[in-house]
């Protein structure tokens, strides 16, 4: 029995269509078709993907031979189940599901060294998608060590509108040293910052502040005001003062902006 005959015999046996054998493959139709015809022979890597799915030695699903190819009860499964799309191989594990929007699985995880993983919801060490978790993961909403996309929670996070992370930098940024447009951390720096150390091109409000608009008990800036209170919590800044010096200094700044600046101040 030759390869391409033990492997459409392996795929009836298990189960599966030719659809979705290159699915789990991440190969066309056409490519398992091509196989099973004997016009040509899948690569290493799907060769030995393909052998620990239909439980059987490389060296048996290669070898020419006139035994039929027996499977282990492990790997054969029920009689009649829905084939699983899943595989291990070595010391990684992907996951892909059938199900597909714009070409993509609505669910891809990818775990091992540099594997990658895409899809609308996309799990690896490097992934990327519409939710995306990893390592490194890039998409609409990003999770990971580093992160990238239009909202990126990470340890470096980076994100179009908003960024949470130790390191972050979007236009609404918080975390520990943050940079944006709008931030918020122990080392701030936009233009509108809050923070323990803030430093911003307009409103900064912090223990140290350094901007035009100034708050904070060690300040620098056109327009200042310091906190003398003992708690340190603002009570003897004027809000109303700031929300006036704010529009003194740059009228066109939006109201919700002076209000978020300024909430946390003194009456």
């Amino acid at each position: 029995m030759r390869f391409h005959d033990k492997l459409q015999k392996l795929r009836k046996e298990k189960g599966f269509s030719q659809e979705a054998l290159a699915e789990i493959l991440g190969v066309s139709r056409q490519a398992i078709s091509k196989w099973e015809s004997g016009q040509t022979y899948p690569e290493t890597d799907k060769l030995i993907i393909l052998s620990e799915i239909f439980g059987v030695t490389l060296d048996s699903l290669l070898k020419d031979s006139g035994e039929p190819l027996t499977m282990t009860a492990e790997a054969a499964g029920p009689t009649g189940a829905i084939p699983p799309f899943w595989y291990m191989r070595g010391r990684g594990y992907e996951y892909k599901s059938k199900r597909t929007l714009y070409g993509l699985p609505l669910v891809h995880v990818n775990i091992g060294w540099m594997k990658k993983a895409k899809g609308i919801i996309a799990v690896g060490n490097i992934a990327q998608g519409v939710i995306s978790i990893g390592l490194l993961s890039m998409g609409l909403l990003s999770f990971g060590l580093l992160s990238l996309g239009v909202i990126g929670f990470g340890v470096f996070g980076i994100g179009l509108l908003l960024a949470v992370g130790s390191i972050s930098v979007g236009t609404f940024s918080i975390g520990a040293v943050t940079i944006g447009i709008f931030t918020l951390g122990a080392v701030s720096v936009g233009v509108y910052s809050i923070g323990a150390v803030a430093a911003a091109s307009r409103v900064a409000v912090g223990d140290r502040a350094y901007a035009p608009v100034a708050v904070g008990r060690v300040v620098q800036g056109v327009r200042t005001f310091i906190d003398t209170s003992v708690q340190k919590d603002f009570s003897t800044v004027s809000a109303e003062a700031v929300r006036q010096a704010i529009r003194a200094e740059f009228p066109d700044t939006w109201n919700w902006i002076v209000n978020w600046m300024t909430w946390f101040l003194g009456m």
